[in-house]
């Protein structure tokens, strides 16, 4: 048995299913809503063998591009000696979940922009009282 070179060789642990959980997939899973452009995280599911992405691709994010019935193609990059190439692949929904990589860059962004609210409000209040007490004050 040297030099297998099997398509799901060498995956004994990544496409098997947690401890009393190898029953059908949740009905959640098929109840989510993906649109293009959004980010998805790739992982193979084990107890669906259709539309179940090569293991190259278990624990890559890519961006939907493409979405049919049962189905979603994804825009993945791949490495190949070397080599990062973009790669389009076609992935059962039961594979893939939303990303939440993005989710802590939106927060960010999100208190960003309150912190420079509450600067320029401070800054605009700051010159006001400048303003007020520059001025020349003309005695008779």
């Amino acid at each position: 048995m040297m030099n297998t070179k099997g398509k799901r060789r060498g995956t004994r642990y990544m496409f098997s299913r947690p401890f009393r959980k190898h029953t059908l997939v949740p009905l959640a899973t098929y109840m989510r809503i993906y649109k293009k452009g959004n980010i998805v995280d790739i992982k193979g599911m084990g107890t669906v063998q259709k539309g179940m992405p090569h293991k190259c691709y278990h624990g890559k994010t890519g961006r939907v591009y493409n979405i049919t019935q049962h189905a979603v193609g994804i825009d993945v990059n791949k490495q190949a000696k070397g080599k990062i190439l973009a790669n389009s692949i076609n992935v059962h929904i039961e594979h893939i979940k939303h990303s939440k990589s993005r989710d802590s860059f939106l927060k960010r962004v999100k208190e960003n922009d309150q912190k420079k609210k509450e600067a320029k409000e401070r800054y605009l209040a700051s010159t006001e009282v400048l303003a007020c007490s520059t001025q020349r004050r003309h005695t008779l």
